[in-house]
């Protein structure tokens, strides 16, 4: 299928055009001259150079791949069947739809957009994490970098020290368990061939820990109430922690209203936001919580 360049280019600027500041968590300004968002603006929501968008743009440049679409689709807020038109624009077969969808509904991402001073993410089925609010990367750092199996939190669990480091040491031992238990039960939801059966494969292969653990057999463990973090600024904070979901989509979100923890974050964040140019807000599913392709977890008060 080959890529059509000037439709691409007009529907791209068409969609920017109608998505304002407003829609993404972003002040309109005094001197905006432009109806909708700046082609930089854009380029940062969509992870990419502004001057690799604006070459789309302009009919330049060559065929974006299929993690750079979808990229652009969540950038630009289109709903699924103006994700699925793009993929054809751009000369590639649109990606599956329901169960297992890394794609974030508009209606989710505008309430990500809009949770300022909350630290929230948006996060699949298997933990990788979609988006982040600046305060959220400002807890957990950036955790939309990863790249292949190490998207997944879980697979990162028994591959990176660092990712261990963010939690209490005390809670390492249920936590193995609980990604454990959850990979087990995507897996044989999705069953042979998918993405969770293919995680369990290298990790049976690779990690001892892990299958030891996977040989007890355990399903159904749920995380704990109040989520305990080690900050490498902040020290010790825990966050309660309540969890919502749908059959599409869920997000994450811990409550920091006030106190010296969210003066510690909000620090974080500013050096978070300074890096790509402008405050930005994100949202991402809560990690192999459950079984729904993501959910809304909202916190409740902060603990020491």
């Amino acid at each position: 299928m080959p890529m059509d360049r000037t439709e691409l280019a007009q529907f791209l600027k068409r969609r920017r055009e109608l998505l304002q500041p407003e829609d993404v968590g972003l002040p309109r300004g005094e001197r905006r001259r432009t109806g909708g968002l700046r082609r930089e603006e854009v380029a940062v929501l969509c992870h990419m150079s502004a001057d690799y968008y604006t070459r789309l743009e302009q009919q330049r440049g060559a065929q974006p791949s299929e993690q750079m679409i979808a990229s652009i689709a969540q950038g630009l807020h289109l709903s699924l069947d103006e994700r699925d038109h793009l993929f054809r624009l751009t000369g590639r077969n649109s990606p599956s739809r329901g169960p297992g969808s890394a794609h974030i509904s508009p209606g989710l991402l505008r309430i990500l957009d809009r949770l300022t001073d909350t630290p929230a993410e948006i996060v699949t089925e298997l933990g990788q994490t979609l988006r982040q609010t600046p305060l959220g990367a400002a807890l957990t750092g950036d955790l939309t970098r990863f790249s292949g199996p190490a998207r997944s939190i879980g697979y990162r669990w028994f591959t990176d020290p660092g990712t261990r480091r963010l939690y209490r040491s005390d809670d390492h031992p249920f936590l193995t368990r609980l990604w454990v238990s959850h990979l087990r039960q995507v897996a044989t939801l999705r069953g042979p061939g998918s993405e969770a059966a293919h995680l369990v494969t290298l990790l049976l292969e690779s990690n001892a820990e892990f299958r030891d653990t996977w040989s007890k057999h355990e399903v159904g463990l749920q995380p704990f109430e109040v989520k305990h973090f080690v900050h490498p600024r902040g020290g010790s904070l825990g966050v309660e922690l309540s969890v919502t979901g749908g059959p599409e989509s869920t997000a994450y979100a811990a409550g920091l209203h006030g106190g010296p923890w969210h003066g510690k974050l909000r620090e974080a964040a500013a050096a978070v936001s300074d890096r790509f140019g402008f405050a930005l807000t994100f949202i991402a599913p809560p990690p192999l919580f459950n079984t729904t392709t993501s959910s809304l977890v909202t916190g409740k008060a902060p603990f020491g």
